[in-house]
C-alpha cells in the first residue's frame, strides 16, 4: 500500500490520552493548556480493545511497529494492559513508547514484561533552572534520569533521550547532555525547534541547526555518520570514533525527511492523521463504534494513505508564499 509519492505504511503512532503532566511551551503552552482547558472525555477516548482492533486493521496493512504516545501516555491507567494486548497483535513487530520520563520508573518493568521494547524519554537538559523553563513545570530532571535507568534496567536498552534544542534556552547544554549519556545504553537525539501545532510561536531564529549540533561536538568528540537502519528512520546517526556509542539528530527543519515518511498518527479519539502537520483528520472511531468489519475499517485506512501527499515540512523548507493553514496540536496527536 502506497500514498500518492510512493511512500509505504509502516509506522502508526497511537496516541492514548491528550493529557500531560508537564507544559512545555514547544508543546503544551501554559496559556493555551491551562486550568480551564477542555480535554476529551474519557468516553471519547478509544478503549484499549478498540486501540487493538485498529492496530490489527494497520498490521495487515503493512504497519510493523507501533508506538504509544500522548499527551503523556503513562497518565493513561493501565497501559501495561494495552501493551500485553498489542504485543499479541499478529504482525506486529515492536511496540514502543515515547514518555517525559516523570513516571517512567514507577512503571519500567512492568511494561516490559507486558512486552514494551522499546522506549524514548524526552529530556532537553540537566541543568535545573534550565529544565524549568523548557517544561514549565516543578519537574526534577533526576526523576527523570531515574526513569532513564529503570528503564535500561528493565531490559529496554538502548533507551533513547530525545533533546528539543531551542536557539537560547538549552542550546548551551549539548555537551553536558552527551557527556551525561556517553559509554551508555542510551541515544542520545539532538531534534531542531519544529513547527509545531498553532500555539507554540514558532520563530526560525529559535531553530538551531543539527549542523551547528553536530560542529559543536565534533570539536570535543569526532564523530562518523551512520547508515540508516531502514527507509523512514528520522535520526540521522553517527557513532563517536572513540567508542563511546552513538548519537543522533533529528533536522525536520533544516533538512527535511517528508520523501521518505512512512508515517500515520493515532489520535486519542480515533481520528487518523498521516501528517504531524496536518490541520484535519480522518474519523476512524465512528465506523468502529458503528459496527464496522476488519475489511471495512481497512478500507478506510487505505483509502486515507492511497490519497496522502503531505510533505509539508520541505514545502516549508521551499520557503512556499502561500498563506499558512491551521494545524492541529502535537499533543493531540503524538510527537
Amino acid at each position: 500500500m502506497l500514498d500518492r509519492l510512493n511512500r509505504p505504511l509502516r509506522d502508526l503512532r497511537i496516541s492514548v490520552t491528550d493529557r500531560c503532566n508537564l507544559r512545555c511551551p514547544y508543546c503544551m503552552p501554559r496559556e493555551v493548556f491551562g486550568p480551564g482547558f477542555a480535554f476529551l472525555p474519557r468516553e471519547e477516548l478509544l478503549s484499549f480493545e478498540e486501540i487493538t482492533r485498529l492496530a490489527a486493521v494497520f498490521a495487515r496493512l503493512g504497519v510493523a511497529k507501533v508506538r504509544l504516545t500522548g499527551g503523556e501516555p503513562l497518565l493513561r491507567r493501565d497501559l501495561d494492559r494495552l501493551v500485553r494486548m498489542l504485543a499479541a497483535t499478529e504482525g506486529l513487530e515492536e511496540i514502543a513508547m515515547t514518555t517525559n520520563g516523570v513516571l517512567l520508573a514507577a512503571h519500567a518493568e512492568r511494561l516490559a514484561k507486558a512486552g514494551l521494547q522499546r522506549v524514548t524519554v524526552s529530556l532537553d537538559a540537566l541543568d535545573p533552572d534550565v529544565v524549568a523553563r523548557m517544561s514549565d513545570a516543578p519537574v526534577s530532571s533526576e526523576r527523570v534520569l531515574a526513569g532513564i535507568e529503570a528503564a535500561v534496567a528493565a531490559g529496554l536498552a538502548p533507551v533513547k533521550v530525545n533533546m528539543v534544542v531551542r536557539r537560547g534556552v538549552n542550546d548551551g547544554c549539548l555537551i553536558e547532555m552527551a557527556e551525561r549519556f556517553r559509554g551508555r545504553d542510551v541515544v542520545l537525539r539532538f531534534i531542531e525547534y519544529m513547527d509545531v501545532g498553532g500555539s507554540n510561536r514558532w520563530r526560525r531564529e529559535h531553530v538551531v541547526p543539527a549542523a551547528e549540533v553536530l560542529a559543536t561536538l565534533a570539536e570535543r568528540w569526532p564523530l562518523q555518520p551512520l547508515e540508516p537502519v531502514a527507509r523512514g528512520e528520522v535520526a540521522t546517526r553517527y557513532r563517536y570514533l572513540d567508542g563511546a556509542g552513538e548519537i543522533g539528530v533529528i533536522h525536520s527543519v533544516s533538512k527535511p525527511f517528508c520523501a521518505d515518511c512512512v508515517r500515520a498518527r493515532l489520535s486519542a479519539d480515533g481520528q487518523l492523521f498521516t501528517c504531524l502537520f496536518a490541520s484535519s483528520g480522518a474519523d476512524l472511531r465512528a465506523p468502529l463504534r458503528a459496527g464496522a468489519d476488519a475489511v471495512e475499517l481497512e478500507r478506510c485506512v487505505r483509502a486515507v494513505w492511497e490519497g496522502r501527499s503531505d510533505r509539508y515540512s520541505a514545502e516549508r523548507s521551499a520557503a512556499s508564499r502561500r498563506p499558512q493553514r491551521p494545524r492541529v496540536e502535537m499533543s493531540y496527536i503524538g510527537g
